[in-house]
C-alpha cells in the first residue's frame, strides 16, 4: 500500500520519510491499513520556508478573505460529515452519535464560523488610538504557527480544523498542522477540504500545510527556529515541557495545554443534602469518553465521615456497574496503568478497578482510589499525577484546617468545582476555601461538573502552570483566543496614508470597536 502524502507548499507530495506508522482501531487493537510517513527535518524545513512566504502575503490579505476561507471550510466539513465521522470513529472508537456527528463536528464548524466573524469584525485586534500624541497600536499577525493536535478530540481540537487552527488563521497567520498519530486519516481528510477552501477564498496555497509525524528532536528544533511565529500544543506534560524549553530558549511564544486533575470539592452540606445524586453526577463525568477529557474530574475532595463513606460506596457501585469503553490508544492504556500504579505507590488505596482488561481493544477497569488528608500532604506532587482515563482519586479531609492545607498544595489546573448545599449552610466554609482554589485554576465552577467546555466569548480554557504554559490566555473563547497568535504593533507619528486600515481615522467597516482617547467606540476619529 502507498504511503499517504503530506501537504507542503501548496501541493500534496511524497514525504521525505525516515519511517512510517499506522493508526490503530482502539476497539479491536488492530492496526488500520493506511500507512503514514514520519517526516524528516527536510519536510519541516520546507514547510517553514513555504509558511514564511505565505505569511508575507497574508499580511496584506483582507479580513474578508480570511473569513471567507473559514466559512467555506466549515461548509465543506459539513458536506463531508459522513466520511469524516466514519474516519474518526475508526481511529478513536468514539461513538458516531451523538459524540462525533451530533456534538463535536458541529462544535468544530461553529468555532470556524465564530473565528470568521471575529476576523470580519476586527475588534479582536484592540485598535487603540491616542490622537493627542498621534500614537496608534493594534494586534497584528505573528507569522507561521505550528499546531499540535491532541488525541482526544479528532475534530474540535484537530490541528487542521480545531480552535487553535481557526484562531491562528483568523488572526492572519499560516498554519503548519502536526497531526496526532492516533487519527491521521481524519486529519488528512480535513486537510483535503481546507486545501480546496483556500483556493475558493483566494488565499496563498501554503496558508495550510500538514505533516503527520516527525522525530521529537525535530519538534524541539522547529520550536526554536526563527521562522516559527508561535506554536500551540495540546498533549502530555512530558513532551510539552520539552517543546516549551526549546521555545523559551528562542523566545518563541508557546501556548501549551499540559495536564490537569480538575479538583472537585464537595462540602458537607451538599453531601448530606444530595449525596446520591452527586454520586451519579460524578460517575457520569468521570466516565465520559472513558475519562479522556482534559477537564475530567481526577481529584475529588470531601470531608471524612459516614456521609463520605456512603458517597464513596455509591460511586464505587456505579463504576463497577458500567462496562469500560475503549481508550484512544495503546499508549493511553499503558500510561493510565503506570499512573494508577504511581498513585498507589504514593499511598493511595485502591477501591475498585486498577487493571487493564484483556483484548480485544484498549480497555482499563473503571478505577477509584482513596487517600486521607495526611497521606496527601506527605506526597502532594505524586498524588496529583494525571491518570488520563477512567480513574479518579478521592481525598478524605479531616476538617476545614486540613482542607485549606490540602488546597494550598494543589497545582495549577484548568478547572475546579465546588459543591455546596442550597440552604446556605456551607457558605462560611465556601468563603474560606474558594479563594484558595480560585488562585489555582482558570475556571471555577459551582455545583457543576467541569467536563463541558462551552464555546463562549467568556470561556477560559486555560489556567496556571502546569495546566497550561501561560495563565493569561485561553484556547477556547473568541475573540480572546485570537490574541495568542498576534504581536502588538505600535505606530508613533506615522502619516495616515501609511497606517493599517484599522488605525486610520475612518472606521474601516463601521462595526469595529476601537479605543479612541480612552473611550471604546465604533465611530470615526473626530476631527
Amino acid at each position: 500500500m502507498a504511503v499517504e502524502p503530506v501537504l507542503i507548499g501548496g501541493e500534496w507530495r511524497a514525504a521525505n520519510a525516515s519511517a512510517t506508522f499506522h493508526a490503530d482501531d482502539p476497539a479491536t487493537g488492530e492496526a488500520l491499513p493506511e500507512e503514514f510517513p514520519v517526516s524528516s527535518w527536510t519536510d519541516c524545513d520546507a514547510t517553514l520556508d513555504a509558511a514564511t512566504h505565505a505569511a508575507k502575503s497574508l499580511r496584506t490579505a483582507s479580513p474578508e478573505s480570511l473569513a471567507e476561507f473559514l466559512t467555506r471550510y466549515a461548509a465543506r466539513i459539513e458536506a463531508r460529515a459522513g466520511d469524516l465521522v466514519e474516519a474518526a470513529h475508526r481511529e478513536t472508537a468514539l461513538p458516531k452519535s451523538p459524540r462525533l456527528a451530533g456534538v463535536e463536528l458541529p462544535r468544530t464548524t461553529d468555532q470556524l464560523r465564530q473565528a470568521a466573524a471575529a476576523a470580519r469584525d476586527g475588534s479582536w485586534a484592540m485598535p487603540t488610538i491616542d490622537t493627542q500624541r498621534n500614537i496608534r497600536s493594534h494586534f497584528a499577525p505573528l507569522g507561521p504557527v505550528w499546531v499540535f493536535g491532541p488525541n482526544n478530540f479528532p475534530f474540535a481540537f484537530n490541528s487542521v480544523a480545531g480552535g487553535d487552527f481557526a484562531t491562528a488563521i483568523a488572526s492572519g497567520n499560516p498554519v503548519i498542522a502536526k497531526a496526532n498519530p492516533s487519527h491521521p486519516r481524519t486529519t488528512e481528510r480535513l486537510a483535503e477540504e481546507a486545501f480546496l477552501a483556500l483556493a475558493e477564498a483566494g488565499l496563498p496555497r501554503a496558508t495550510v500545510q500538514l505533516l503527520y509525524h516527525f522525530p521529537y528532536a525535530d519538534g524541539e528544533r522547529l520550536a526554536a527556529d526563527p521562522r516559527t511565529g508561535a506554536l500551540a500544543y495540546t498533549g502530555s506534560r512530558h513532551a510539552g515541557l520539552k517543546l516549551k524549553a526549546a521555545a523559551d530558549r528562542a523566545g518563541t511564544p508557546a501556548y501549551l495545554e499540559l495536564s490537569s486533575v480538575n479538583p472537585v470539592l464537595i462540602l458537607p452540606g451538599a453531601l448530606a443534602e444530595r449525596g446520591e445524586a452527586l454520586a451519579g453526577e460524578l460517575t457520569g463525568s468521570c466516565l465520559l469518553a472513558a475519562g479522556q477529557f482534559c477537564t475530567s474530574p481526577g481529584l475529588v475532595l470531601l470531608f471524612a465521615g459516614d456521609p463520605a463513606e456512603r458517597f464513596l460506596a455509591a460511586v464505587e457501585a456505579r463504576l463497577e456497574a458500567v462496562a469500560p469503553t475503549p481508550l484512544l490508544s495503546a499508549g493511553v492504556l499503558r500510561s493510565l496503568g503506570e499512573n494508577v500504579n504511581g498513585l498507589r505507590a504514593a499511598g493511595a488505596q485502591l477501591v475498585c478497578g486498577g487493571s487493564p482488561l484483556p483484548p480485544p481493544g484498549f480497555r482499563y477497569q473503571n478505577t477509584l482510589l482513596r487517600v486521607d488528608g495526611e497521606t496527601f500532604l506527605a506526597s502532594p506532587a505524586e498524588l496529583q499525577r494525571e491518570a488520563f482515563g477512567n480513574a479518579s482519586l478521592m481525598v478524605l479531609l479531616r476538617d476545614a484546617e486540613q482542607a485549606a492545607q490540602v488546597l494550598e498544595q494543589i497545582e495549577g489546573n484548568l478547572t475546579a468545582s465546588i459543591y455546596s448545599d442550597t440552604s446556605g449552610a456551607d457558605d462560611a466554609l465556601y468563603n474560606q476555601l474558594a479563594p484558595i482554589l480560585r488562585a489555582r485554576v482558570g475556571r471555577l465552577l459551582n455545583d457543576k461538573m467541569p467536563t463541558g467546555v462551552a464555546v463562549s466569548p467568556a470561556m477560559n480554557h486555560g489556567g496556571p502552570f502546569p495546566a497550561t504554559g501561560h495563565p493569561g490566555f485561553t484556547s477556547v473563547g473568541i475573540p480572546a483566543s485570537l490574541r495568542r497568535f498576534a504581536a502588538l504593533h505600535c505606530y508613533d507619528n506615522v502619516p495616515a496614508r501609511r497606517l493599517p486600515a484599522a488605525l486610520q481615522d475612518a472606521n474601516p467597516n463601521g462595526r469595529m470597536w476601537r479605543l479612541i482617547d480612552g473611550a471604546w467606540t465604533q465611530a470615526d476619529v473626530a476631527r
